[in-house]
């Protein structure tokens, strides 16, 4: 299998991502991987797409350390148009889609659809990336999973929709991710509400949200694979994120710390009222965030943690992605490379 990923820009990446420990599992099982920035796309005149891609020198890494390195300081580039791929990952960052990179995420999901005209199997994909490309992907979801919500730039629907909050209230930008600009607003108290309101209506519309007390406690992070829970070796992929006393966020990159989940027959009743809509949406992997029965966020772009989870269950869930993947493109029959053709059944 030839399988590129697409990431927002190589330069920024970091080599404990997700992405790249997929890459090394899927390398370790004989499988040619590329990489590209979201800038390695030329259209040529004849509507040709060709990619600049980098693949590592070696055939096998330890980690995903040293294989980031090698990719980065002695990656081997090559020119590939999309049906030399067998697979695309479209993984760009929503946290850098702003300022000078906006335009990455939805050039990757341009990437996506010229892809799959072609016979490439892509992940996951792009019209599903399309409906999900802000927060308001969650209102598409039942109601009865998602935190009481209201979605405006108006401060006096806010206020009128706080009054009616038994409890505090969070603020938070319809665009972006990994935590950027979440506010606490306390019960009653609308001492800073206009500045708050102004400050985040500059970069669109405002979330506000019942504030759910168990938060304190942190969140859960639970991969979904095809709208199921990811089990692999007996092990869910999850863990649990636990925020440090003074910020709201329970983000591992502000100081968060990372705990062992319980996946309770709760959270799996709430992932099953999620898998019809991810199924139809052709979401292969999803990072839920779960507080209690409530889902906070649909992480689809770039779902990060592998790493935490299989660090707390011991158990290597990047393979068992790559394993799905195989089974996916083993199962379209009409790939032009024979190496599914010969593979053992047990793949």
């Amino acid at each position: 299998m030839r399988l590129l990923f697409f990431v927002t820009d190589l330069t920024v990446e970091k080599a404990n991502y997700t992405t790249y420990r997929l890459a090394v599992s899927a390398l370790s099982r004989g499988h040619t991987v590329y990489h590209m920035s979201a800038s390695d796309i030329t259209i040529l005149s004849d509507d040709r797409v060709v990619v600049t891609a980098t693949r590592v020198p070696k055939s096998t890494y330890k980690d995903s350390i040293s294989y980031f390195e090698d990719l980065l300081n002695d990656g081997i580039t090559e020119q590939l148009e999309l049906p030399d791929i067998d697979a695309l990952m479209l993984r760009s960052d929503p946290s850098l889609a702003q300022g000078n990179l906006s335009w990455a995420q939805t050039m990757g999901i341009q990437l996506g659809r010229i892809a799959r005209k072609d016979g490439v199997i892509v992940l996951n994909d792009p019209e599903g990336l399309n409906k999900a490309i802000n927060k308001m992907y969650l209102q598409l979801f039942p109601e009865s999973i998602r935190p009481k919500t209201i979605i405006t730039q108006n401060v006096d629907d806010i206020k009128e929709f706080a009054s009616h909050l038994k409890g505090d209230m969070i603020l938070k930008p319809i665009q972006g991710s990994a935590g950027k600009g979440v506010f606490l607003v306390p019960k009653n108290d609308f001492a800073n509400l206009n500045q708050i309101v102004k400050s985040l209506s500059k970069e669109g519309y405002i979330i506000a949200q019942d504030y759910i007390p168990e938060a304190a406690m942190g969140d859960t992070r639970l991969f979904l694979m095809n709208g199921e829970p990811f089990k692999y070796k007996g092990k869910y992929a999850a863990f649990r994120r636990l925020r440090q006393s003074d910020d709201l966020r329970s983000n591992v990159h502000v100081g968060g710390t990372i705990a062992k989940a319980d996946i309770t027959e709760q959270m799996l009743a709430v992932a099953d009222s999620l898998r019809p809509r991810l199924v139809m949406d052709g979401m292969f992997l999803v990072g839920l965030d779960l507080i209690g029965n409530k889902v906070i966020e649909i992480n689809v772009f770039c779902p990060g943690g592998l790493r935490n989870a299989q660090k707390l269950e011991g158990v290597d869930f990047s393979k068992g992605v790559i394993e799905a993947l195989e089974r996916k493109v083993r199962s379209t029959s009409y790939y032009k490379n024979p190496w599914y053709k010969i593979q053992p059944a047990t793949l």
